[in-house]
């Protein structure tokens, strides 16, 4: 019975190919599955093989065994040989050899089921990882994946945020995806990649999992350390109180007001959101109020419902000013701040152009080297190691924020949280939007932050603060 069987499969060539297929694909997923889970991590790419490749092929062939043995049947009855002229063939449960070969036939058929039911929840699960997405298009991503690694939400999976709950938007990011994926294949994609995402789902589905609009935050003091490019790098420091506010009771204040539950923004701008044309309110009384600029094109988008990510654009995917990473790294000590004129030479070495990583990660650490060389012999005699560790230090953040291959240079994605090194909150809050009744935007400071301090050697409220 069992060689009446695999000669039914194997007789033909197409039936002989479909075989070869699945038996292969078989024995590779299992084999691949039982060494993944043994520890061995391949990457993306070796999820993408065991799940959604070799499954592929192992459908393409359980196809092709009962196309082959059709086929075979019509051959076979066009030369006269001895075969049951019935359009399907007969199934005779009182013989035991259809018995044998039907059960035979379930055997084989619920072994493919199950491994193929296997591969696709494995396939999705490996599809939505952090890994998939950052790694799969390893230089169209680069610059995103870098950017998720140095965040807050480091260990939150990009399909949490990019896709959400529910199954409709998951349909929505694989057919999505699918034009990604011809993309990249056969290099479509622009550099660097244009943003903001418009077709991305509104933040109160996704963001509003973790980050709840009625939770009341209030204010919170924020201590900033800058440092002066003189040969002492003197330290200089600013202290802001920030009003972020929130949901207290039913009254909303601070800068979360604009996502208090009881109102609506809405806006027009440009297709960048980086200019804003049109803005109206509805308050929780149901008055609306329109602020209108002189300078709105025919060509404006449409109306879009102000959400988080209209302020907090980047709240994963950050880049950073060369200023404020070497400032940060000099506060935390992976930039030793006693080295002289080291703020200075840093940003000089980091404003520099580089065509590739490698070349930044050569020319960093030897620039750096030079110049104490050629000015402070004793300090590379002295101090080599801290000179050393600086120099990684520059080389991480350059290879952290700009990406030459992906046109992704300095303050090419703007912060829009801020309003320092981006039109952020001026792009609403300018004094140039107001009603019919002359009626402006606020651009009162004092609404969002309190200035306690700025740029001093030794603010007294610090003092005050944390004697």
């Amino acid at each position: 019975m069992t060689r009446h069987f695999f000669a039914s499969i194997t007789r033909n060539k197409t039936s002989l190919i479909g075989t070869a297929l699945v038996v292969g694909s078989l024995t590779l997923i299992v084999t691949l599955f039982v060494v993944q889970s043994l520890g061995l991590r391949g990457g993306a790419y070796l999820g993408i093989i065991t799940f959604v490749v070799l499954p592929m092929f192992l459908l393409t062939g359980l196809i092709l065994i009962p196309v082959g043995i059709t086929r075979d049947r019509k051959r076979i009855a066009a030369e006269g040989e001895e075969l049951a002229a019935a359009a399907f063939p007969v199934l005779d449960f009182n013989k035991e050899q259809t018995r044998k070969f039907l059960a035979l036939g379930i055997v084989f058929t619920t072994v493919s089921i199950v491994v193929l039911a296997a591969a696709t929840y494995k396939g999705v699960d490996v599809m939505d990882s952090t890994t998939f997405c950052g790694t799969a298009c390893h230089t169209v991503m680069q610059p995103e994946f870098t950017a998720h690694q140095r965040s807050p939400h480091a260990r939150v999976a990009c399909a949490d945020c990019h896709i959400g709950p529910g199954a409709d938007w998951f349909v929505k990011s694989k057919l999505s995806g699918a034009w990604q994926l011809i993309a990249v294949a056969f290099d479509l994609y622009p550099t660097p990649i244009p943003t903001p995402i418009h077709d991305l789902r509104p933040a109160r589905e996704t963001c509003e999992q973790c980050h709840w609009p009625t939770t009341y935050v209030g204010d919170l003091l924020k201590v900033k350390t800058v440092y002066t490019d003189d040969e002492e790098n003197t330290p200089l420091k600013t202290a802001v109180l920030l009003k972020v506010g929130g949901l207290a009771g039913r009254d909303t204040s601070g800068i979360h007001w604009h996502v208090n539950p009881d109102i609506q923004i809405r806006y027009r701008s440009d297709e960048t959101r980086e200019t804003i044309y049109d803005v109206e309110l509805t308050t929780a009384d149901g008055e609306v109020k329109v602020y209108k600029t002189r300078n709105m094109p025919d060509d404006a988008m449409p109306w879009r419902v102000m959400d988080c990510v209209d302020c907090h654009n980047r709240p994963t995917h950050r880049y950073r000013l060369p200023m404020d990473e070497v400032d940060n790294a000099m506060a935390n000590g992976y930039i030793d701040n006693t080295l002289p004129y080291i703020k200075r030479e840093s940003m000089e070495l980091l404003r520099a152009e580089y065509a590739t990583h490698d070349e930044a990660r050569e020319a960093i650490p030897r620039g750096l080297l030079e110049f104490y060389e050629e000015n402070y012999h004793e300090v590379v005699e002295t101090r080599l190691d801290d000179i050393n560790k600086a120099a990684e230090e520059l080389v991480v953040i350059y290879t952290s924020n700009v990406f030459p291959e992906m046109s992704v240079d300095w303050g090419t994605y703007p912060d829009h949280s801020e309003h320092m090194d981006s039109p952020g909150c001026w792009r609403c809050h300018d004094r140039k939007h107001r009603t019919e009744d002359r009626e402006q935007i606020s651009r009162d400071c004092g609404l969002c932050h309190t200035i306690l301090a700025q740029e001093e050697e030794d603010p007294e409220i610090l003092e005050t603060l944390n004697p």
